[in-house]
Protein backbone atom coordinates (compact mmCIF):
# COMPACT_ATOMS: atom_id res chain seq x y z
CA UNK A 1 0.00 0.00 0.00
CA UNK A 2 3.38 2.42 -0.34
CA UNK A 3 1.53 4.27 -2.75
CA UNK A 4 -1.80 5.05 -1.12
CA UNK A 5 -0.46 6.38 1.88
CA UNK A 6 -1.01 9.80 1.16
CA UNK A 7 -4.30 9.05 -0.82
CA UNK A 8 -7.36 11.10 -0.04
CA UNK A 9 -10.75 10.39 -2.37
CA UNK A 10 -12.67 12.82 -3.21
CA UNK A 11 -16.22 10.95 -4.26
CA UNK A 12 -19.50 13.09 -4.51
CA UNK A 13 -21.32 10.35 -1.38
CA UNK A 14 -17.90 10.95 1.16
CA UNK A 15 -14.44 11.40 0.62
CA UNK A 16 -12.15 8.28 1.58
CA UNK A 17 -8.62 8.77 3.00
CA UNK A 18 -5.96 7.35 4.51
CA UNK A 19 -5.23 8.75 8.09
CA UNK A 20 -1.84 9.01 9.27
CA UNK A 21 0.20 6.75 11.25
CA UNK A 22 -0.51 6.40 14.68
CA UNK A 23 0.20 4.20 17.55
CA UNK A 24 -1.85 1.07 18.03
CA UNK A 25 -1.70 -1.07 21.61
CA UNK A 26 -2.82 -3.92 21.86
CA UNK A 27 -3.85 -5.00 25.46
CA UNK A 28 -4.86 -8.48 26.29
CA UNK A 29 -5.69 -9.11 30.02
CA UNK A 30 -9.01 -9.77 31.86
CA UNK A 31 -10.95 -7.16 32.54
CA UNK A 32 -10.85 -7.07 36.26
CA UNK A 33 -10.56 -3.97 38.90
CA UNK A 34 -6.76 -4.42 38.56
CA UNK A 35 -6.69 -3.90 34.74
CA UNK A 36 -9.44 -1.03 35.85
CA UNK A 37 -6.76 0.26 38.35
CA UNK A 38 -3.83 -0.02 36.02
CA UNK A 39 -5.30 2.01 33.34
CA UNK A 40 -6.66 4.75 35.13
CA UNK A 41 -3.19 5.42 36.31
CA UNK A 42 -2.24 6.35 32.94
CA UNK A 43 -5.56 8.57 32.33
CA UNK A 44 -7.03 5.99 30.59
CA UNK A 45 -10.30 4.19 31.63
CA UNK A 46 -11.86 0.83 30.32
CA UNK A 47 -14.45 0.82 27.83
CA UNK A 48 -17.66 -0.92 28.10
CA UNK A 49 -18.38 -3.50 25.53
CA UNK A 50 -18.43 -2.23 22.03
CA UNK A 51 -17.41 0.93 22.98
CA UNK A 52 -14.28 3.28 22.58
CA UNK A 53 -13.83 6.27 24.82
CA UNK A 54 -11.51 8.97 24.54
CA UNK A 55 -8.49 10.14 26.87
CA UNK A 56 -5.96 12.74 27.05
CA UNK A 57 -3.81 11.90 23.91
CA UNK A 58 -5.83 9.32 21.94
CA UNK A 59 -8.51 7.00 22.41
CA UNK A 60 -9.15 3.09 24.10
CA UNK A 61 -11.22 0.79 22.24
CA UNK A 62 -13.11 -2.58 23.33
CA UNK A 63 -12.09 -5.38 20.95
CA UNK A 64 -13.45 -8.19 22.49
CA UNK A 65 -13.57 -9.71 26.81
CA UNK A 66 -9.92 -9.84 26.99
CA UNK A 67 -8.77 -7.40 24.54
CA UNK A 68 -8.36 -3.54 24.24
CA UNK A 69 -6.88 -0.92 21.52
CA UNK A 70 -5.19 1.68 22.82
CA UNK A 71 -4.99 4.36 19.91
CA UNK A 72 -1.99 7.69 20.66
CA UNK A 73 0.82 9.42 19.01
CA UNK A 74 3.04 6.82 17.40
CA UNK A 75 5.96 8.33 18.84
CA UNK A 76 4.72 7.74 22.56
CA UNK A 77 3.58 3.62 21.91
CA UNK A 78 7.01 2.08 22.92
CA UNK A 79 6.95 3.96 26.07
CA UNK A 80 3.29 3.07 26.78
CA UNK A 81 3.98 -0.26 26.07
CA UNK A 82 7.14 -0.83 28.80
CA UNK A 83 5.32 1.04 31.34
CA UNK A 84 2.23 -0.94 31.16
CA UNK A 85 4.60 -4.19 30.74
CA UNK A 86 6.21 -3.05 34.30
CA UNK A 87 3.14 -2.01 35.74
CA UNK A 88 1.10 -5.47 34.70
CA UNK A 89 3.91 -7.76 35.62
CA UNK A 90 2.73 -10.64 37.62
CA UNK A 91 -0.86 -10.22 36.22
CA UNK A 92 -1.26 -12.75 33.43
CA UNK A 93 -1.38 -10.09 30.29
CA UNK A 94 -0.43 -9.10 26.91
CA UNK A 95 0.75 -5.84 25.70
CA UNK A 96 1.96 -5.21 22.00
CA UNK A 97 2.93 -2.59 19.46
CA UNK A 98 0.87 -3.27 16.06
CA UNK A 99 0.99 0.16 15.02
CA UNK A 100 2.75 -1.24 12.09
CA UNK A 101 0.43 -4.16 11.54
CA UNK A 102 -2.88 -2.00 11.18
CA UNK A 103 -3.76 0.75 8.38
CA UNK A 104 -6.44 3.14 9.31
CA UNK A 105 -8.58 5.48 7.09
CA UNK A 106 -11.32 8.15 7.14
CA UNK A 107 -14.61 7.89 5.45
CA UNK A 108 -15.81 11.52 6.02
CA UNK A 109 -18.30 13.99 4.92
CA UNK A 110 -22.78 13.42 5.29
CA UNK A 111 -22.78 10.20 3.55
CA UNK A 112 -20.26 8.62 5.07
CA UNK A 113 -22.14 6.44 6.75
CA UNK A 114 -23.81 5.51 3.06
CA UNK A 115 -20.53 4.22 2.61
CA UNK A 116 -19.82 2.08 5.58
CA UNK A 117 -23.38 0.44 4.81
CA UNK A 118 -22.71 -0.88 1.04
CA UNK A 119 -19.45 -2.63 2.71
CA UNK A 120 -20.29 -3.70 6.44
CA UNK A 121 -23.25 -5.76 7.50
CA UNK A 122 -24.01 -3.32 10.73
CA UNK A 123 -26.91 -0.52 10.72
CA UNK A 124 -25.62 2.61 10.72
CA UNK A 125 -27.68 4.45 8.98
CA UNK A 126 -29.89 7.07 10.92
CA UNK A 127 -28.88 7.48 13.96
CA UNK A 128 -28.74 3.83 14.64
CA UNK A 129 -24.84 3.68 14.99
CA UNK A 130 -24.14 6.24 17.39
CA UNK A 131 -20.69 8.37 18.73
CA UNK A 132 -18.64 5.74 20.98
CA UNK A 133 -19.84 2.91 19.74
CA UNK A 134 -17.50 0.34 18.01
CA UNK A 135 -18.13 -2.52 15.57
CA UNK A 136 -15.36 -5.29 14.63
CA UNK A 137 -16.91 -6.83 11.60
CA UNK A 138 -16.19 -7.46 7.69
CA UNK A 139 -15.31 -4.66 5.44
CA UNK A 140 -16.27 -6.34 2.40
CA UNK A 141 -14.22 -9.33 2.76
CA UNK A 142 -11.76 -8.14 5.16
CA UNK A 143 -11.85 -8.00 8.88
CA UNK A 144 -12.23 -4.60 10.08
CA UNK A 145 -13.22 -2.22 13.01
CA UNK A 146 -14.78 1.25 12.73
CA UNK A 147 -15.81 4.00 15.14
CA UNK A 148 -18.14 7.12 13.80
CA UNK A 149 -17.24 10.66 15.19
CA UNK A 150 -18.57 13.84 14.26
CA UNK A 151 -17.24 14.12 10.87
CA UNK A 152 -17.31 10.15 9.63
CA UNK A 153 -15.76 7.02 10.39
CA UNK A 154 -12.85 5.69 11.12
CA UNK A 155 -11.66 2.58 10.06
CA UNK A 156 -8.94 -0.18 10.67
CA UNK A 157 -7.91 -3.15 9.40
CA UNK A 158 -4.72 -5.35 9.16
CA UNK A 159 -1.97 -3.34 6.70
CA UNK A 160 -1.66 -6.82 4.45
CA UNK A 161 -4.95 -6.08 3.14
CA UNK A 162 -4.42 -2.07 3.02
CA UNK A 163 -4.90 -1.88 -0.63
CA UNK A 164 -8.03 -3.87 -0.89
CA UNK A 165 -9.81 -1.51 1.68
CA UNK A 166 -8.91 1.26 -0.25
CA UNK A 167 -10.26 -0.03 -3.02
CA UNK A 168 -13.40 -1.16 -2.02
CA UNK A 169 -13.98 2.37 0.52
CA UNK A 170 -13.04 4.23 -2.69
CA UNK A 171 -15.33 2.51 -5.17
CA UNK A 172 -18.03 2.49 -2.43
CA UNK A 173 -18.02 6.23 -2.31
CA UNK A 174 -19.62 6.87 -5.55
CA UNK A 175 -22.89 7.17 -6.13
CA UNK A 176 -24.97 4.39 -7.93
CA UNK A 177 -22.45 1.10 -6.89
CA UNK A 178 -23.37 -1.42 -5.39
CA UNK A 179 -20.79 -4.26 -3.78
Amino acid sequence: MSDATAMTLDAPLAQVSVAPPMGMVSLRAAHDMTLKTTLGSFQLGVPEQRQITTYPGGRVAWMSPDELLILLDKDRTTDLVERLSVVLRGHHHMVTDVSDARAVFRVDGPKADQVIAKLCPVDVLDGAFPMGELRRTRLAQVAAAFWRDEAGFTLVCFRSVAQYALDVLSVAARPGTDL
